[in-house]
């Protein structure tokens, strides 16, 4: 092991970050360097006790020694000095490996085919590195225990019986791979998600009738200027984050969870100018096809509707009343009678220029509403009573 330092310029001064690293001698006499803790920003006396310290762990002996397991009561004299005598009791187990979940990874993976999908896409680079083996790494990382691909380089791999399962080492965990496998994947996006729609059909029977649409955002703290093209723009913040940068991500899904397409779009993107763009693109992959799309009230525009139900053929859509609209169709909605759908759960149905307006209850959703009202109610009259028994004092304002 030894100290690395990274440099990087911020607000034109130089700033050094190290690192503790260490070698990991990996297939083809290459070495890869493993991160194994990060010291950030350190002064020189720092600097200098973590450099004996690192020297001391890097001492020892150089030739292997045997070592002679037996039970403390029953340990034999034994006058070879090159034998270690080891006490059981004091035994314990080191780095332990999850192998289970990531067998099961990979027998998913084989069963979906993405070994055969990537395979011939993604071809070893001129150094050997095998991008297929690496992106099924990520994969399966993601899968069984979702976190960055800092922490999987740093922590998960070494815990992991992964390397033993595919037959690699530690350089499909080092970190500029890693990132680097990232960026090889987008231009076969199309290709991919058309091949796992036939595999879920195949597999579980899936159906494409239904669709969920909906939008989420991610926020970066990171200042502004960005480079033309970034996408990384200030706008409505769903994390509660306005002061910092955002990307809006789209994504469509069927009611059992599996994805058919996703768009990261800029961060000030508005929710309703993004539904056209995506009927253009289901159907120039997927077909023309009868479905439902299923929607919040915030996400359709008139237009669109009124586009979706001219379209050969019709596209069927479910989506929230606007607000102001609901007024509009009380009294008539008062005056249509209930119809049992299932056990707790009713609906009214008003036929109006057109569509269909559905107004639906739900006893199970009503009694969680209810309770969650209660409790506020409840955490309200606890502060009453704190305040009730506050003495006031001169410098506290009364209201």
């Amino acid at each position: 092991m030894f100290l690395k330092c990274s440099n990087r310029f911020k607000n034109g001064k130089e700033h050094c970050y190290w690192s503790i690293v260490e070698n990991k001698r990996v297939r083809g006499g290459r070495v890869v360097q493993r991160h194994v803790l990060y010291l950030g920003e350190i002064n020189s006396s720092q600097e200098s006790a973590w450099r004996k310290t690192v020297d001391l762990l890097e001492a020892g002996q150089p030739v292997p020694r045997t070592v002679a397991l037996f039970p403390e009561e029953r340990a034999p004299v034994v006058p070879d000095q090159s034998v270690v005598q080891v006490r059981l009791s004091d035994l314990r187990l080191e780095r332990p490996r999850q192998w289970g979940a990531c067998w099961l990874g990979c027998e998913l993976y084989r069963k979906l085919e993405l070994d055969q999908f990537w395979r011939e896409r993604l071809l070893p680079s001129r150094k050997g590195t095998p991008w297929e083996r690496v992106l099924q790494t990520l994969v399966l990382y993601r899968l069984i225990d979702p976190g960055s691909e800092w922490r999987l380089h740093r922590h998960w791999y070494e815990h992991s019986a992964l390397g033993d399962l595919l037959g690699e080492d530690f350089r499909l965990a080092a970190d500029d791979t890693l990132y680097r496998c990232l960026d090889l994947l987008l231009e076969h996006k199309l290709a991919l998600f058309s091949h796992l729609t036939q595999r879920w059909q195949d597999l579980f029977g899936a159906k494409f009738e239904v669709l969920l649409y909906d939008l989420t955002s991610t926020y970066f703290e990171s200042d502004p200027p960005f480079a033309e093209g970034d996408k990384r723009r200030y706008g409505y913040s769903r994390d509660k984050r306005p002061d910092c940068v955002q990307v809006v991500i789209a994504l469509i899904v069927t009611p059992e969870g599996f994805p058919l397409a996703y768009e990261v779009l800029s961060g000030n993107t508005a929710d309703k100018t993004t539904l056209r763009d995506f009927l253009a693109k289901i159907q120039k992959q997927y077909g023309q096809a009868q479905r439902i799309w299923v929607m919040d009230r915030g996400i359709p525009t008139e237009e669109v509707l009124a586009q979706m139900r001219q379209s050969p053929p019709p596209i069927y859509y479910l989506v929230g009343t606007p607000k102001g609209r609901l007024s509009q169709y009380e009294q008539q909605l008062l005056e249509q009678p209930w119809l049992e759908v299932r056990e707790g759960v009713r609906v009214k149905l008003l036929p109006q220029a057109g569509e269909l307006y559905v107004l639906a209850q739900s006893t199970e959703r009503v009694n969680r509403e209810r309770a969650i009202r209660q409790r506020q109610l409840r955490r309200l009259w606890q502060r009453l009573k704190e305040l009730h028994s506050m003495k006031l004092t001169n410098g506290m304002p009364c209201c």
